[in-house]
């Protein structure tokens, strides 16, 4: 694994929420270049405002966040889009457009002016759209792709950007079970061969235990807790997290079975 000790993503001191509201308090914690980081937690416990906190989108509520010792949200949109690539959950506007054209708005931070895409730019789309095993969409508008597909390309688009940091909302949330897998795997490439920094929030507990270097858990009492998958089980902090969901964790293996 390509892993080094300088953070690619840095929270300090921070709390995040909305209106009034603070989800949770003082988090601090790194993304490391090179490993790949599962985001878990119940409904409602603050983890897509925490990641649109990390990526400029929300205003913390206190602390900062901070990219290569710069201020995330002192940035530009186009500095920040420079650093850090997002997916979120929401089905993407613009359904007349085409899978391409949508995959090469990744390219935007880097064209010119006009915006014009150059060969490097078009063979950037091509591997976001192979590595997404996406390359059958081509040609076709997003009104056309199902929410599955549709979440493929977002992701293609977000690979395309070639930041060093990714974040993303449930990417897997509209994939059937093999498709979740392969883009666990695929992020976990990415973070492993080209050096990224990628957190992910999931409900694929299963998945976040087998593929992920690291796990984030938010407390549904307010901040979080960060370690390995195996200390997360063993250590009881997976099960706290869930405790009265019906979901009884094994300590041991970190697998999950569903109370009756």
């Amino acid at each position: 694994m390509t892993q080094t000790s300088e953070p690619g993503l840095e929270a300090r001191n921070l709390d995040i929420g909305h209106g009034r509201t603070v989800l949770a308090r003082n988090i601090a914690m790194e993304l490391a270049s090179g490993e790949l980081v599962a985001l878990l937690g119940p409904n409602g416990v603050g983890k897509s405002t925490l990641l649109r906190t990390l990526a400029g989108l929300a205003m913390p509520m206190a602390g900062a966040v901070q990219v290569n010792g710069r201020d995330v949200h002192a940035m530009s949109a186009t500095e920040r889009a420079r650093h850090i690539a997002v997916v979120l959950t929401a089905r993407p506007p613009g359904g007349e457009l085409d899978v391409d054209t949508v995959v090469a708005l990744g390219r935007q931070p880097w064209t010119d002016r006009w915006g014009r895409i150059t060969a490097t730019d078009r063979k950037a789309v091509e591997q976001a759209l192979a590595r997404t095993d996406a390359q059958h969409l081509s040609g076709r508008t997003l009104a056309t792709c199902s929410d599955g597909e549709c979440q493929k390309v977002m992701i293609a688009r977000a690979f395309a950007q070639t930041t060093p940091v990714l974040l993303l909302d449930e990417p897997t949330a509209f994939l059937d079970l093999p498709n979740r897998a392969a883009i666990v795997r695929t992020l976990r490439t990415i973070a492993h061969d080209e050096g990224k920094a990628v957190l992910f929030s999931t409900h694929d507990l299963q998945l976040a235990m087998d593929l992920c270097d690291r796990l984030v858990l938010m407390r549904p009492n307010g901040g979080i807790w960060q370690g390995a998958p195996g200390q997360a089980a063993a250590t009881g902090e997976l099960a706290a997290v869930f405790e009265g969901s019906g979901v009884a964790i094994d300590p041991l293996t970190g697998t999950h079975r569903f109370r009756p």
